[in-house]
């Protein structure tokens, strides 16, 4: 069993990731707008992607069935157990080192807003270092108001989420407590990230070598950054 870091925990059937996360209920969510952003923030021709942690596959199903090469990344190898169609590799996003490139690099699923700065240089670090000649970087952030009119709770055709919580607890970092409805099962997820502005974003993005390009959607949740040179 993955061990859970400090100030991340996870309640329900199955098994974890390192950062709380249900392997179950991540293989159960479907997919949202993250492949037509991906086409959108894509250059014409594109069509390799390294999705820097995977999960499930929820977005990495969705990729290969629209015709995208996918090299998909994760920490946890139950995670990519539930992965198909794609080349699979069990690593940290912050330790890869791989020696292809690739048209479209992805960092989805808020992971920018990690808690240690010094975690997210290294994750944008692998995502300039992975990226190719006239490629992009496509990076998911929380968005306009993210944190804010809690609690939330959006319905699927399965169940329910439900952001319960966003507590400021010291040094720009909030925690952040969120819970998953299904008829049979229920997932309590607790962790912890550091909201970004966008000056600080837009910082920490040229720390490694890349800017951003453009804000694909109005709520400013994806971003196409390229590399400075």
């Amino acid at each position: 069993m993955a061990r859970i870091r400090k100030g991340y925990r996870g309640e329900g059937p199955g098994a974890f990731t390192p950062d709380g996360c249900a392997v179950d209920m991540w293989d159960r969510l479907k997919v949202r707008e993250e492949p037509d952003m991906i086409a959108l923030g894509a250059r014409e021709g594109a069509r390799t992607v390294l999705e820097l942690g995977c999960g499930a596959g929820r977005v990495t199903h969705a990729l290969v069935e629209r015709g995208w090469e996918v090299t998909a990344v994760d920490e946890s190898p139950e995670m990519l157990d539930r992965v198909r169609g794609a080349k699979t590799i069990l690593s940290t996003i912050e330790d890869l080192r791989l020696e292809e490139r690739f048209d479209v690099v992805l960092l989805a699923s808020y992971l920018v807003h990690t808690v240690e700065p010094e975690s997210c240089r290294a994750m944008l670090d692998a995502c300039r270092a992975h990226v190719a000649d006239g490629g992009v970087v496509l990076i998911q952030r929380e968005g306009i108001g993210w944190h804010d009119e809690l609690p939330r709770i959006s319905r699927h055709p399965g169940g329910s989420v439900s952001i319960l919580a966003s507590d400021p607890i010291g040094d720009g970092v909030r925690a952040v407590r969120i819970e998953y409805e299904f008829p049979d099962a229920h997932w309590v997820h607790e962790f912890r990230c550091r909201p970004l502005t966008d000056r600080e974003f837009e910082a920490i993005l040229a720390e490694s070598n890349l800017a951003v390009d453009e804000h694909l959607d109005e709520h400013r949740t994806w971003v196409r950054a390229l590399p400075l040179d």
